[in-house]
């Protein structure tokens, strides 16, 4: 098949990256205001009955529900994103993520309806995750297959770059709620207002997305060949090599976010004792560098490739893993944020090509398929697992034991993306050539 080059101009991507972009905005706003009071409230709201360390557990348990759930949604809405087409997927994961979200912020507590609260809750968070599994590959498929080659890195973040306005947005708003009410009004039912009003955001992210087209390629690929019968069962066959390799490409970059907007939140207020209000200024501030630096990686890898970049991110991820718990527990407010702004600019430089090269490894009749389960599987292994066991690790055995787990995630991803090729040249309505041995 001949290789087409998009013919695109400057507006036109800037148009389709801003409709790609604003309902992963919106749809990573929801993922992550529940992040953010799965911190804050959650372990009193939902799990009172089990104490506190318990408790912060038990919510940030609920937070891997999702990560579990993610790559379900991969295969889910890849399939249907390779046979239907991208536009139409999209729609689908808006309207699922929120709905889910609006019932989150209607949900009665543990106190008013005892133990089925927290299970409806882990249902919820369940289908959030169905639906950002299938998202960020939409958004990104949009943006890639429409951007010429020599900018396909830079245009291609714009569903990691909503990822990071969506964190700031979500920040924000529980920081204005929390400083415009008392604890008790906070904890009572404000809380709930940036999971309700979630739904204006559905409807603006439904009106941008509903006026875009289908990318040039997936209707290029409908026409000449036809779509796949089973995207996930042809990409195993085809590309088992490849898919193994990029699910472990971003486990350093999920551990990373995570552990600064997730589980370092709680670690803020809860070990350090500082102000909730520094603790999330420090988060936006954190979520401000990871943007920045999904900018800088991104445009950098059209200059010198998207391994090289990827590469030198996760090398210094090795080092800062085991440096970061050291220079947190000095337990002032300049070191938390030093920790957790350069937590993130390392993940989002070494995140930021990632938007243009896991589409580029994969063929155009699976390629959402694929891309989204290789994506979302390190989703579960990098964003899932830290949070999860960084307060047993840290309680028992110190900050730097869980430093020295962290590096050995970053290793994994060094090494995962040594095994893959360059991809800045592929060609993405041409079939992927296998790499020479």
């Amino acid at each position: 098949m001949a290789a087409t080059e998009p013919d695109v101009t400057n507006r036109t991507m800037r148009r389709i990256a801003i409709a790609s972009g604003t309902g992963t905005v919106i749809e990573y706003y929801d993922f992550f205001i529940f992040a953010t009071a799965a911190a804050l409230v959650f372990p009193k709201v939902f799990f009172p009955a089990l104490g506190s360390a318990a408790g912060v557990v038990a919510s940030f348990a609920t937070l891997g529900v999702a990560f579990v759930a993610r790559p379900v949604g991969s295969v889910l809405f890849g399939h249907f994103g390779d046979r239907l087409g991208r536009k139409r997927t999209l729609v689908t994961t808006l309207l699922i993520m929120g709905l889910a979200t609006a019932l989150v912020g209607l949900m009665p507590t543990a106190e008013q309806i005892g133990v089925i609260a927290p299970i409806l809750i882990v249902i919820l968070r369940f289908l959030q995750g169905l639906a950002v599994g299938g998202e960020w590959t939409g958004a990104t498929l949009m943006a890639a297959e429409n951007a010429p080659k020599a900018k396909r890195g830079f245009w291609s973040m714009v569903g990691a770059l909503g990822g990071s306005i969506g964190f700031v947005l979500a920040s924000v708003t529980f920081l204005i709620i929390g400083e415009t009410m008392s604890d008790e009004t906070f904890h009572s039912y404000g809380w709930r207002i940036p999971f309700i009003a979630s739904l204006l955001l559905i409807a603006i992210g439904l009106f941008v997305r509903l006026k875009i087209d289908e990318t040039p390629v997936f209707k290029g690929e409908v026409s000449q060949r036809g779509t796949s019968r089973a995207p996930f069962v042809e990409a195993l066959k085809s590309q088992p090599r490849e898919i193994a390799f990029a699910s472990g490409v971003l486990v350093m970059t999920f551990a990373f976010y995570y552990l600064a907007v997730g589980y370092l939140i709680n670690y803020g207020t809860a070990v350090l004792k500082l102000p909730r209000t520094t603790v999330l200024l420090i988060g936006i501030a954190a979520g401000l560098m990871f943007g920045l630096a999904i900018v800088l990686g991104a445009a950098y890898s059209d200059r010198v490739g998207r391994k090289k970049v990827i590469l030198a991110g996760n090398a210094v991820a090795v080092v800062w893993a085991l440096a970061l718990f050291p220079i947190l527990d000095s337990a002032s407010a300049v070191t938390f944020a030093i920790g957790s702004c350069v937590t993130t600019l390392i993940a989002g430089f070494a995140y930021g090509p990632v938007g243009a090269f896991m589409p580029e490894l994969f063929q155009t009749r699976y390629r959402y398929t694929a891309t989204g389960f290789s994506y979302n599987v390190a989703g579960v292994l990098g964003g899932a697992v830290p949070p999860l066991v960084a307060a047993a690790i840290t309680a028992a055995y110190g900050g730097f034991a869980f430093g020295i787990f962290l590096a050995v995630l970053c290793l994994i991803s060094l090494g995962c993306t040594l095994a893959l090729r360059e991809t800045r040249n592929a060609e993405m309505s041409e079939p992927v050539k296998a790499p020479v041995h």
